[in-house]
């Protein structure tokens, strides 16, 4: 396609970092909008109007039940048949904080055996606290539309159930089939950090997967929070350009969307 590519950036129900998701997709070239979660439960055609689909993150339905986990049962069996069809066009899916434990609760990622079954968890935090500040990450080996050009990222995380656990089988089978899209690391690089380079306990450091095709990306930290050098704890310190890290992954899907 050519011109603005349209994303769809998913508000209500508790979500509440919609609006500087979608600022950020404006930023990156794209037409976005904020689209009503009952009005797309509602009326699940409207997805297939979008060119790029994302969930927020926030609080959806005050995350009763688990994180994010309402309204993954609702887009399990409201809006699965339209998403599925949106995942197999091979447009681009964004997941951030609540949103990706909403893809991981729905089945839609990283969806290893094509069963929509939910097969990894996002999980209480190993300190049992809140965590809200700085991360550094490191973009893995992998075939992904959100990640080209990508190796380090500076970002927030803001989230309470961010611990990353599957079965070994299932973190053996991310590995080999190369679907661990975004790792914790130490401020220099360190591989196998502790905490707090490492926020949460994820196993194997994970902060970001994707699904085998990569056009869909689930990550905790936000992108959306650091868009300028001066969202960054240290941006009247240290010289930098003066876009954020997290731009870089709006600007990729809004390229692939364009064509």
């Amino acid at each position: 396609m050519t011109g603005e590519p349209r994303a769809a950036v998913l508000y209500g129900c508790g979500l509440n970092c919609d609006r500087e998701t979608a600022y950020a997709f404006t930023l990156a070239g794209a037409r976005a909008e904020r689209v009503h979660a009952n009005a797309l439960l509602a009326h699940p055609e409207r997805l297939l109007q979008y060119d790029i689909f994302t969930i927020p993150g926030g609080f959806s339905h005050g995350d009763s039940l688990g994180a994010g986990k309402v309204l993954a049962i609702d887009l399990r069996h409201r809006l699965g048949e339209a998403l599925q069809e949106f995942i197999d066009d091979g447009r681009p899916v964004l997941g951030i904080c609540n949103g990706f434990q909403v893809l991981v609760k729905a089945g839609m990622i990283p969806d290893l055996r094509g069963s929509r079954e939910q097969e990894v968890a996002l999980t209480y935090n190993a300190q049992g606290r809140f965590e809200d500040r700085g991360v550094r990450l490191e973009a893995g080996p992998v075939d992904s539309l959100f990640l080209p050009g990508i190796q380090y990222l500076d970002l927030p995380v803001r989230h309470g159930e961010g611990n990353f656990q599957a079965p070994p089988e299932i973190l053996g089978l991310l590995e080999r089939e190369q679907m661990v899209a975004l790792r914790y690391v130490g401020p220099h690089g360190e591989h196998d950090p502790s905490y707090p380079a490492n926020p949460n306990g994820s196993a194997r450091a994970i902060a970001g997967i994707t699904n085998a095709r990569g056009n869909v990306f689930g990550m905790m930290p936000h992108p959306e929070g650091f868009w300028s050098r001066q969202q960054h704890p240290r941006w009247t310190r240290e010289e930098g350009p003066e876009e954020g890290d997290g731009l870089l992954i709006f600007r990729n899907a809004v390229e692939y969307a364009r064509g």
